[in-house]
């Protein structure tokens, strides 16, 4: 039937419902039901459309799907896949910023078709008075007018932060007040807006807080049943200094053969059941968000702070897989079984890399685990050659801690250190991991594994040509790229310039890691098999994992398994979606601090390094990752052409060239703080 109705309109272009039907010719009402469930499936797989009744043919060839960015007062920006359309905003549909539309794409105008879904739902602004009159400025310029419905029925002063629900997509706006935030000027408000803005669930409702209350706040003798009691192994947390939620902890021993290691994580599917009030929550959340100025936690903070934070000197619930690995840093045997801890020391990263660099005040501080953290730092040096030694791609990325004063302004933007603590816990956490996965993968059990699919050929072969140009020698098959092809190119690379632009094209080159019902690998880590197990406290795909192992490990559930991986399945594509929301939050958010941070610094001049280079100009980034656009048309002293297989700007008469990697100096010209963008001048 599909097939049917899919070539009657690839012939007719566009049909009604009774076209279609006498088309197709259905004899029963069960052959009608099938046809309208055919033009409802190809509908949600963006074959055909539907507007005003009449089916629409979308042709490949000269329609294409895609995301708007609102780019001026004019003009429509739509980003289909690979390629970008401008639009004329006289050749739309009341179309807005984020929309996924149909664009028609037309020698002279390009055009706007249909609107598959609107991407903004919520607006932002402040109210002020105008001749005695309170007027909405929003924070994003929608270059419309905007009506609101019920703004007698709220307080409303001058300076007065509002998000605003948008009811009719016309021209004007029709929308209505859903909440008052609070004074502009307000330590958080302009956070809270932005959290709004994008949907995010900041509030826990009262029948969680209901579920919550019932929690027990210390461990019971009934939480302590069937579980392998490890009270008696010296164990520690290792964090950052801000850190109140602690989901992992270490023991370790050491024997004959090499190491014990035990890498114990918060059980909280213990104490979050699956579907109750809290765990809706959690999977609607999926993943806690951090932000400069707080976290919006996947679970309440009195169980991430709480009873399944693993604080030191009380009894806690966890998960512990005990694992036997050999001097040269291979993990030779597994157990991962319900257990109970006794944190002895709350350690910070700060503290543990400076313990291991000799500092005599830590040295004293961490008397009393200083054995176990030297001991682990030689386990976790063994098990980092074996990864290196496996071909797992480093890319030493850069990480900015905003520093905010007492009113919640940036003050700082300073550059995350990382040391061998940091990658010591990382190491443990992998090796845990990828334990999991192995146990749940080797015995056909579910399991939401976290994948990493291959780099993408085009990009792969944009590295190779980046190389060649560069005099860079190339020593593998693009078309069968492996991670340690790309971690020997590194390596091999003397010149820092030149392992400057190579990190940052090779980084390029990588796929988005994703969950998967499937085990297909993670390529970065050079893994055939992986999932998240550890931070269970804020990340639901882990949380997932847990439950698989209590069901099927320790309560030895018989049930055919093929239930659970078809839910899994659909929770992957959900929890991958609400990771890449929750990361593209925490970015929208750097952006706007580092933009309020840069107002203040109009007309300074900085050294940064080139990290991309588009048509329209390259971005540069400084050494504390702020990062602003130097635009083409600020070039003045040549005509520059984008060439895109070596990613650079190259002057038509002078021969200069701008490539990624590329050290230049430049001027703070100008800030737009609610959009986070920054631009630059060269000096």
């Amino acid at each position: 039937m599909k097939n049917q109705i899919l070539d009657y309109l690839k012939i007719h272009q566009q049909a009604t419902l009774k076209e279609i039907e006498k088309a197709c010719k259905p004899r029963t009402s069960k052959d009608f039901t099938n046809m309208i469930r055919s033009l409802n499936e190809m509908e949600e797989e963006k074959l055909i459309f539907n507007d005003h009744h009449i089916y629409q043919y979308i042709d490949p060839s000269c329609m294409f799907i895609g995301s708007v960015k609102d780019i001026s007062r004019f003009e429509f920006l739509v980003n289909c896949a690979d390629r970008k359309i401008r639009v004329d905003k006289r050749n739309s549909r009341n179309v807005f910023e984020k929309d996924e539309v149909l664009v028609l794409e037309k020698e002279k105008q390009n055009k706007i078709i249909h609107v598959f879904s609107h991407g903004i739902k919520k607006i932002t602004g402040t109210f002020y008075r105008r001749r005695n009159e309170l007027i909405f400025y929003s924070d994003v310029d929608f270059h419309r007018p905007i009506i609101i419905r019920n703004k007698k029925d709220f307080k409303i002063e001058h300076r007065t932060k509002a998000v605003l629900d948008i009811i009719k997509y016309k021209d004007p706006l029709e929308t209505k007040i859903s909440a008052v935030l609070g004074k502009e000027h307000e330590k958080g408000v302009d956070i809270d807006a932005m959290l709004y803005e994008n949907n995010v669930r900041i509030n826990f409702n009262e029948h969680i807080k209901k579920e919550v209350k019932k929690l027990d706040q210390v461990v019971t003798e009934k939480d302590r049943m069937n579980r392998v009691d490890y009270r008696m192994l010296k164990t520690v947390t290792i964090d950052g200094d801000d850190a109140r939620d602690f989901d992992d902890a270490i023991s370790i021993e050491e024997d004959e053969q090499g190491y014990i290691l035990y890498v114990h994580i918060a059980d909280v599917s213990h104490y979050v059941k699956k579907n109750s009030a809290i765990d809706k929550e959690a999977y609607l959340r999926s993943t806690s968000i951090y932000l400069a100025d707080r976290v919006v936690p996947m679970l309440p903070f009195e169980l991430s702070n709480g009873i399944c934070s693993l604080n030191p000197n009380v009894d806690r619930c966890t998960l512990t897989c005990k694992m036997h690995i050999d001097t040269a840093g291979k993990c030779t045997s597994y157990t991962i079984v319900p257990s109970l801890i006794h944190s002895d020391q709350r350690c910070t990263y700060a503290k543990v890399n400076a313990l291991l660099e000799n500092d005599p005040s830590v040295l004293v501080e961490y008397d009393n685990v200083k054995d176990l953290l030297l001991r682990l730092e030689k386990c976790a040096r063994s098990l980092q050659e074996r990864s290196m030694e496996r071909g797992c791609i480093d890319f030493n990325s850069k990480e900015a801690k905003i520093i905010l004063n007492k009113n919640g302004k940036p003050v700082d933007v300073q550059l995350k250190s990382r040391g061998f603590a940091e990658q010591m816990i990382e190491e443990c956490m992998i090796l845990a991991n990828v334990c999991v996965a192995n146990y749940l993968h080797s015995h056909s059990l579910p399991c939401m594994y976290r994948v990493h699919e291959d780099p993408d050929p085009k990009k792969v072969y944009s590295l190779c040509s980046i190389a060649d140009i560069l005099h860079e020698e190339i020593n593998f098959d693009p078309e069968h790229i492996q991670a340690k092809d790309i971690q020997l190119l590194l390596e091999q690379v003397k010149d820092p310039a030149n392992k400057e632009i190579l990190s940052i094209v090779a980084l390029r080159t990588m796929q988005k890691a994703r969950y998967d019902e499937k085990c297909i690998g993670h390529y970065g880590l050079a893994l055939s098999e992986y999932c998240h197990f550890t931070s269970p406290i804020r990340r639901y795909s882990d949380l997932i994992v847990h439950r698989m192992l209590r069901k099927y490990c320790f309560e030895e559930c018989k049930k055919d398994p093929r239930y659970d991986m078809e839910i899994i399945q659909e929770q992957s594509l959900h929890v991958s979606s609400k990771e890449r929301d929750a990361i593209a939050i925490e970015r929208k958010v750097d952006d706007y601090e580092k933009a309020l941070y840069m107002s203040s610094r109009i007309g300074k001049r900085f050294k940064g390094t080139i990290v991309g280079v588009q048509s329209f100009g390259f971005f540069d980034e400084l050494e504390n990752t702020t990062e602003g656009l130097v635009p083409i048309r600020s070039l003045y002293d040549d005509f520059y052409e984008f060439d895109e297989d070596t990613m650079s700007l190259q002057a038509q008469m002078t021969g200069n060239r701008y490539q990624i990697g590329q050290s230049v100096n430049v001027v703070c010209m100008e800030t737009d703080i609610n959009k986070g963008q920054i631009t630059f001048a060269l000096c």
